[in-house]
């Protein structure tokens, strides 16, 4: 055999592993081949419908106590660019696909999938029928599992499965929030993303952030927003948050039993009213609680980069990147004000009603006046975002940047500064405006729509 055809051999033919099996607590079994590190893993079995983004899904924090399931079917084709992570590490337990590539292709790739998750300690399986899976977990729901490359036989795995710890109740938060105050700012975005995107604004804005698992390109979001970031401990007590003098604070993402971060959404109790809060996935739980809602759990939660969610203020619907297991249930912030309701008095239980009727919906609540609820998602009629009317705050239950994802929602950081400048309606935006904003090539296709109006004036 010739040396090239070495190569190419090498390059297309998977190198030998060993099995691996995963394991639901209902007794359901898939075996596989074993495609990152050696060892075993429990956790919540939830899956990803993004078609890309892998890198950005592993290390997202919010994954925390999970067991991720990518149901495009092959990951790992481009590489891993660690510009792309989400958090100097995964935090999620293990990892399940259909195919794993081995031998990635993409300028920008600095290593191969596989060898990025052996070098993290990520357990993950490769061969699974993951539609099989996902058809499963959402005909029986979310449940705990376990991931093994050194199990003998599926029943002494699913026994380990079923002694293991529920994320019910578990505040995962504090795992992944940082351990000390730290600043972000301009010098901290990736260069790797400077040939797309404009240099971000001087900062004009000082924003303490919360952080319960937030993932970096968020943080990188608000300094394109014009904001000089102070990312503090998930438990900040709010007199420590308002000593630092902030033009708004920042509730960030983050993973697991929203009622169990109970030292945020006590701290936001207090924060609220004093300061401008923009709240985004459990951030917008954490504003839901402190203002007095239940929190349900979902039953296969909603992850992945497709989903629609309409803004009842504009019309308009977004493709929404989301990552949660746990909502808001509207009605148990308050009763509806019929006046400001479309003269509906009565809630009800699937949201989509309000889409039907072009109404957002305002209801009184105890603790801080009128709140309106301002997207609802599409799919199921759940609550997506709410708007504090009687206090400057917001909040979204999906992530308002593409990592992964679409760029329908970037708008979410320019409604943020509008609260801080005190305008009232911030979340009527033209989003198809607001997304190109911050892209480099805004500036050259606004250029060429310029010339064709230019010639079409001379015509």
């Amino acid at each position: 055999m010739s040396i090239l055809s070495q190569q190419l051999l090498q390059h297309t033919t998977k190198p030998a592993s060993s099995g691996a099996i995963l394991a639901l607590e209902d007794g359901t079994v898939f075996q596989g081949m074993s495609c990152g590190a050696e060892g075993e893993a429990f956790g919540e079995i939830c899956f990803n419908t993004s078609l890309e983004g892998y890198l950005e899904v592993i290390t997202d924090p919010s994954y925390a106590g999970q067991i991720v399931t990518l149901t495009y079917p092959q990951v790992g084709n481009y590489g891993v660019n660690r510009g792309d992570c989400q958090a100097d590490r995964p935090a999620l337990r293990g990892l399940v696909v259909r195919d794993m590539c081995h031998a990635p292709s993409n300028w920008r790739s600095e290593a191969s999938l596989p060898d990025y998750l052996r070098s993290q300690g990520v357990i993950a399986i490769e061969d699974v029928d993951t539609r099989a899976l996902v058809r499963h977990v959402r005909d029986h729901g979310a449940m705990r599992a376990g991931l093994s490359t050194c199990a003998a036989d599926a029943d002494e795995l699913l026994a380990r499965v079923r002694a293991s710890a529920s994320i019910v109740g578990d505040n995962l938060a504090r795992t992944v929030s940082c351990a000390a105050p730290r600043t972000f700012g301009a010098n901290d975005l990736p260069a790797s993303k400077a040939f797309a995107l404009k240099e971000p604004p001087r900062p004009r804005f000082n924003v303490v952030a919360y952080d319960c698992g937030v993932k970096r390109s968020i943080l990188e979001g608000l300094v394109r927003a014009g904001c000089r970031v102070t990312a503090v401990p998930w438990d900040t007590p709010a007199d420590e948050v308002l000593a630092l003098a902030p033009d708004g604070v920042f509730l960030s993402n983050g993973p697991g039993d929203p009622d169990a971060v109970d030292a945020t959404y006590l701290a936001v109790r207090e924060l609220l009213g004093k300061v401008p809060v923009f709240g985004i996935c459990l951030g917008h739980q954490m504003m839901s609680k402190a203002a007095g809602a239940a929190i349900e759990k979902l039953k296969f939660g909603h992850r992945g980069g497709n989903h629609p969610v309409m803004n009842l203020l504009t019309g308009r619907v977004e493709i929404t990147a989301q990552n949660h297991g746990f909502n808001l249930v509207f009605p148990s912030l308050g009763a509806l004000v019929a006046a400001e309701s479309g003269g509906v008095s009565a809630h009800d239980g699937d949201l989509r009603a309000w889409v039907r009727r072009g109404v957002a919906p305002v209801v009184r609540n105890e603790r801080f006046g009128r709140i309106r609820l301002t997207h609802v998602n599409l799919n199921d009629g759940t609550a997506e975002g709410i708007e504090f009317l009687d206090v400057p705050a917001f909040s979204v239950q999906y992530h308002p940047e593409a990592s992964p994802g679409p760029t329908d929602a970037h708008y979410l950081f320019t409604a943020f500064t509008g609260l801080m400048e005190g305008r009232q309606g911030s979340l009527a935006i033209d989003i198809a405006a607001d997304r190109l904003a911050g892209w480099a090539f805004a500036r050259t296709s606004g250029a060429i729509v310029e010339r064709q109006e230019e010639g079409e004036a001379h015509a």
